[in-house]
């Protein structure tokens, strides 16, 4: 499979993130968790970077509200996130902090290598890696990078599958977003 397009991993040792939650708004110390919140079509976006690196994109409540980008960093993130919003086919050059498992970073290399408008399902990327559609699953559903290496283009054999290792709410609906998105423009 042809890869379209290959994000850019800054620095850092093979290091195993904690596992995400999307309703974790707030840094240590009430600190800001996010240098930036970006109202899009689809979701109010959050974008969390370290240093040089792009450390999290994370879908969030409207209702979490907006913020405008903190740093540089932020800034070119959300200038390419509302250029993706523009156009579906747009192919995100941010620097993305090495994150995850080696098997977590073969999965997402390979839902990288999608192309907009398209999916595969876990079976399929499974097939590849030689692995289990679950695996796959979990994988998908720890992705730091969501839109920069698009989880949403993973389904089920039968069905939309999971977002975000959920099964319902305001981030399937993302899910159906985005996907409708991609293949509509809208």
């Amino acid at each position: 499979m042809p890869t379209r397009f290959r994000p850019t991993i800054a620095g850092g040792k093979n290091k195993v993130a904690p596992a995400k939650s999307q309703g974790d708004f707030a840094g240590k110390a009430g600190s800001p968790r996010f240098q930036a919140k970006l109202d899009t079509p689809f979701a109010l976006v959050g974008v969390r970077t370290e240093g040089a690196a792009l450390a999290e994109i994370v879908y969030l409540p409207r209702s979490a509200g907006t913020l405008a980008p903190a740093n540089a960093l932020a800034e070119l993130a959300c200038a390419q996130i509302e250029k993706y919003a523009a156009d579906p086919g747009y192919h995100f050059k941010l620097p993305l902090k090495q994150i995850g498992t080696t098997f977590q970073r073969r999965v997402w290399d390979l839902i990288a290598a999608i192309p907009s408008g398209e999916t595969r399902s876990y079976g399929d990327l499974a097939r590849l890696l030689g692995s289990a559609p679950r695996a796959v699953g979990q994988a998908c559903g720890t992705n730091y990078f969501p839109l920069v290496i698009p989880c949403h283009r993973v389904v089920a054999a039968q069905g939309l599958g999971g977002f975000a290792h959920t099964r319902s709410g305001y981030l399937l609906e993302v899910k159906r977003r985005l996907l409708l998105h991609e293949q509509h423009g809208t």
